[in-house]
């Protein structure tokens, strides 16, 4: 049993509504379990002999969750991005073998090995910055084999740090090459059967799409879903981002965790979602990318109470994004969001969005995941820039 004490600590409870901060609390974990936290006068005397961790005034939030990353990926882009700064088109960067096709054979042809290599720094940076909780998606592979190799490596990344992870099953990303003509064996004989395989290795914990015009339907999207639901597979889907096919209303109606992007969101999407508690992730940094104008609608969101999360959606095309913090500044300042809803939006919203009800807050009963920082007021983690404040993580009560 530990005490930590001479702390700020920020809750994060759906009751205070925003940071919930206690201003001279007391934390108490056993087990990997928080037991007591509170003001420091009110600590019950059976705690008082324990051995303190005087944390000198610092603050303490929940462990940080990163709810949509890309991170497990072979090569990058970084000579498309440069081609696009010099006026190159779409089309002119996949004649020169960009584009998303880049990925998959960089991936394809990358050993589970050399998939783990590559991807460590990108994790190691997310870690550095309090996350403590980590999601994960395959969607570079668009095969069987290679989307069960990046599944494999992500399992390994959280064995060999000290971070949960949890994987998505998104062989539904975009259509390769060997199948442009034939969408149909595509979703039946890689979507739906790797699915099937992947589940049956205990590599999946959800099932997401990229349910867009360069993608696949809202139609297509719900037959996955369907097969998702025989398997007890929640489910989740990249939606709205450049046009409203309304697919967040339809993964609402299939009881999805979360939709993501959302720019192009409407109506009868933020109903359903409201409907249903889908959470809504809200994806900066490929807005940033991208150049963007069009925002989600921050306010409708707001007024139908859908919660929100925030998330780097680290990949190699449109979110090379290894900062947790910068995301919580670029929700700010791109999407206006505040910044309680920032750190809202990165713990509690954050382990709605993955499934996840043990964590994200501060209360007895929860994991001990907990980060420590040298501020003395919440919103200075999303006020700075390029600038880590971070003290330590405790991962299941223990301090890293």
């Amino acid at each position: 049993m530990q005490l930590f004490s001479n702390a700020g600590i920020a809750v994060m409870d759906a009751e205070s509504g925003g940071y919930g901060l206690i201003g001279r609390g007391a934390l108490v974990v056993e087990d990997g379990r928080i037991v007591w936290v509170g003001d420091a006068a009110g600590l019950p005397d059976g705690y008082r002999h324990l051995t303190q961790h005087d944390l000198e005034g610092r603050l303490i939030t929940p462990g940080l969750i990163d709810c949509h990353t890309h991170i497990v990926f072979g090569g990058d882009r970084a000579r498309e991005f440069e081609m696009r700064l010099e006026g190159a088109g779409y089309e002119e960067i996949a004649r020169a073998g960009g584009g998303i096709l880049s990925s998959v054979r960089a991936t394809r042809e990358a050993t589970e090995d050399a998939l783990l290599t590559q991807s460590l720094p990108r994790v190691d940076a997310l870690l550095a910055e309090g996350v403590t909780t980590l999601e994960i998606k395959s969607g570079y592979g668009l095969d069987i084999e290679t989307e069960l190799k990046m599944l494999r490596v992500a399992r390994r990344i959280g064995q060999i740090r000290k971070v949960s992870v949890r994987t998505t099953w998104l062989a539904a990303h975009a259509l390769p090459p060997e199948y442009k003509d034939d969408r149909a064996s595509y979703i039946r004989d890689v979507v739906i059967a790797g699915m099937d395989r992947a589940h049956a290795e205990g590599l999946i914990d959800a099932v997401d799409g990229f349910c867009e015009g360069i993608a696949f339907s809202r139609n297509e999207m719900a037959a996955i879903f369907d097969h998702a639901a025989t398997l007890g597979l929640p489910v989740k889907l990249h939606a709205e981002q450049l046009s409203d096919l309304g697919g967040a209303a339809m993964a609402a109606q299939h009881g999805a965790i979360s939709a993501d992007h959302l720019e192009y969101l409407g109506p009868d999407g933020i109903s359903a979602m409201a409907a249903s508690g889908t959470v809504a992730v809200l994806l900066p940094g490929a807005f940033y990318t991208l150049r963007e104008t069009k925002l989600p609608p921050m306010q409708a969101l707001r007024d139908a109470q859908v919660p929100m999360a925030l998330a780097t959606d680290c990949n190699p095309g449109t979110s090379p994004l290894t900062s947790i913090l910068l995301t919580m500044n670029m929700g700010a300042t791109l999407f206006r969001m505040t910044p309680a809803e920032c750190l809202t939006g990165v713990t509690r919203h954050a382990a709605t969005a993955l499934g996840l009800a043990d964590r994200g807050q501060i209360r007895p009963g929860m994991r001990a995941d907990l980060a420590i920082w040298n501020v003395t007021h919440p919103a200075e983690l999303t006020y700075r820039i390029g600038f880590n404040p971070l003290h330590a993580r405790i991962i299941g009560g223990e301090l890293v």
